[in-house]
């Protein structure tokens, strides 16, 4: 029995998607549920499982984009499974190469030189005293005498070299984008062309929040298995100030602004297939150890690959830690249809005024990039603020007082 494998719906919004590795070869013989491929959509990558066992017939190319419900590749679940681990059709594909070598062998001859008692690139006399006061060696200079001769026409045309290399390995390479690298692409092009993007930055002071994770990181990782890390204090800082600031955590639908009592935080992540942006429910909710777990299980699956279209769909803002690669400063893109992102970067010792003293602190240089079609200046400064100062006071405005308490122990 021959089966039809067609690509399944990996999301309601998605049309097509694109092989991007088979993981078998055309002939092999494949158990039920192995992966045989793995394929892209323009939001994440899955793997295509074999519907059942058999020998396998590909009907299309790495690269190809196939439309959802379209054939595959066929299945003939009839055939006997060959012993040992040899596939089907291994002994053709080995011999190929070898009908093909006495043409690799064969190499193209070179064009006769016409016969002339002047070797290629060698100067006239004439010729030979111009390059010399122009400094220019005769083999950086094609000569267009008889045989390759240098000229003193040549000698006067030529130019000097400024330092162009002439060693080294200049190769290029052209490869396909992804089908999600393309549709990242188009997505902010997009958010460049579509909304009024605007930035505004500020400083925090770390310093607070390196004394809480100094003192209570090994404690709170024996207890909950978990890093105490700098994105828990931030994702606890931003769903406070989009709660006081709901414009930021709003979004624009033709001529209508949705809002949001819920704080849904997408959290850009770098995989295998470049950037992924996989989302926390519901934030608002979470305890310090909650963020530090959902982050943890989110980058995870990212990495791995297992990431679903529905981990990555529908959050309302986004925050973006370029401080990991060592950013200084950055102004960060808006994720459509979202109107906010914030984007961390590193902490350096940095000299800061404290009451009246100049002191050494670590600061981390923080950027609010919002559509200013539905933010307006007092709320994109009033909510960076707001997370300005919640980092600096993690304590009183985070923690209630009790650090012990927030963080579990």
């Amino acid at each position: 029995m021959i089966l039809e494998m067609k690509v399944p719906s990996p999301g309601e919004s998605i049309k097509e998607v694109e092989i991007a590795t088979w993981l078998v070869k055309d002939g092999d013989y494949v158990e039920k549920d192995q992966a045989i491929a793995e394929v892209d959509s323009d939001k994440a990558t899955l793997e295509l499982p074999a519907e059942a066992s058999g020998i396998i017939t590909l009907k299309a190319e790495e690269g190809d984009a196939v439309a959802v419900g379209a054939v595959v590749c066929l299945i003939d679940t009839s055939a006997v499974k060959p012993s040992g681990s040899a596939p089907v059709k291994e002994e053709v594909k080995v011999e190929a190469p070898k009908a093909e070598a006495p043409k690799k062998e064969e190499a193209p001859k070179a064009a006769p030189v016409a016969a002339t008692s002047y070797a290629a690139q060698t100067p006239s006399p004439a010729a030979k005293k111009i390059l010399d006061e122009k400094n220019i060696q005769p083999s950086d200079v094609v000569g267009s005498g008889v045989g390759g001769r240098i000229t003193k026409e040549d000698a006067v045309n030529a130019v000097p070299s400024m330092g162009t290399p002439t060693g080294g390995n200049r190769g290029s390479e052209r490869t396909k984008l992804s089908m999600l690298r393309r549709k990242v692409a188009e997505r902010l092009v997009a958010a460049k062309n579509e909304t009024a993007m605007l930035t505004t930055f500020n400083e925090v002071d770390m310093t607070e929040i390196y004394a809480l994770r100094e003192q209570y990181k090994e404690e709170f990782k024996t207890k909950h298995g978990l890093g105490l890390g700098f994105m828990s204090f931030f994702t606890k800082a931003v769903t406070r100030a989009l709660q006081l600031y709901p414009d930021v955590n709003s979004m624009i639908d033709g001529q209508e602004k949705i809002s949001y009592n819920f704080c849904d935080i997408s959290v850009a992540v770098s995989g295998p297939k470049g950037l992924m942006v996989p989302v926390m429910r519901s934030a608002e909710t979470l305890s310090f150890r909650g963020v530090e777990a959902e982050i943890k299980r989110l980058a995870l699956r990212a990495r791995d690959g297992q990431i679903t279209v529905d981990e990555m769909t529908g959050g309302t803002f986004t925050i973006s830690n370029g401080g990991v690669f060592g950013s200084m400063l950055s102004t960060p893109i808006i994720n459509p249809p979202q109107s906010g992102i914030l984007g961390m970067h590193n902490v350096v010792e940095r000299a800061v005024v404290k009451n009246g003293q100049i002191v050494v602190a670590p600061v981390m240089f923080v950027a609010l990039s919002y559509d200013h079609r539905i933010i307006d200046g007092r709320e994109s400064v009033g909510f960076l603020v707001a997370v300005k100062e919640a980092l600096e006071n993690p304590v009183g405005i985070l923690m209630d007082n009790n650090p012990k308490k927030a963080l579990e122990l």
